[in-house]
């Protein structure tokens, strides 16, 4: 594989690309970008298609970046470059996290960086670096011969999927509904 620059103009994204990018990710975008440099090369096809990044396109632009690495898949057919895109956004989605090494992680470079840079918001981090584990020994106390359901309000994808993993890690059976 090899990485070539492409005007952000000549690049063209998806048009039926599910995945969205608020205001607020593309900044976060744009502060990785800045800190560490334009590290993840977009992906595109043989007509300079977008397959994958898409937002960090939208940063670049954001940012008067004229022009932005790419890396060409080729020999991708149609159907192969549709279940991409979306494999691409959802595969990141289903990991999780070690809380315990994510806050030691967090706590090690905190003195010395921008956390803003790690994606995460204000109340995210908090919940990292305290908030979680000082709900936890209440659950742990508390045994229930019935089953009851708790409706937790999301603030979005990402806090959904923090509380949902951190359940099933403590061994509670969860489902996922929207509302």
């Amino acid at each position: 594989m090899k990485i070539v620059e492409y005007k952000t103009n000549e690049l063209k994204p998806y048009e039926n690309n599910s995945r969205t990018h608020d205001e607020t990710q593309i900044e976060q975008i744009v502060n990785s970008i800045t800190e560490f440099g334009f590290t993840n090369p977009i992906l595109i096809d043989e007509n300079k298609n977008i397959i994958a990044g898409h937002g960090r396109l939208m940063a670049a632009k954001f940012m008067d970046m004229e022009k932005v690495p790419t890396i060409e898949l080729k020999g991708l057919t149609e159907n192969q470059k549709k279940a991409y895109i979306i494999a691409d956004n959802k595969l990141a989605l289903n990991a999780g996290w070690n809380y315990d090494l994510l806050k030691s992680e967090i706590m090690a470079i905190a003195d010395d960086m921008d956390l803003g840079v790690l994606g995460f918001d204000e109340q995210e981090l908090a919940n990292i670096i305290d908030g979680l584990e000082n709900i936890e020994p209440e659950l742990e106390d508390q045994s229930y011969q019935s089953v009851f359901n708790i409706l937790v309000n999301c603030e979005d994808e990402q806090h959904q999927e923090r509380v949902y993993n951190e359940l099933i890690e403590k061994g509670y059976k969860c489902q996922v509904q929207s509302l």
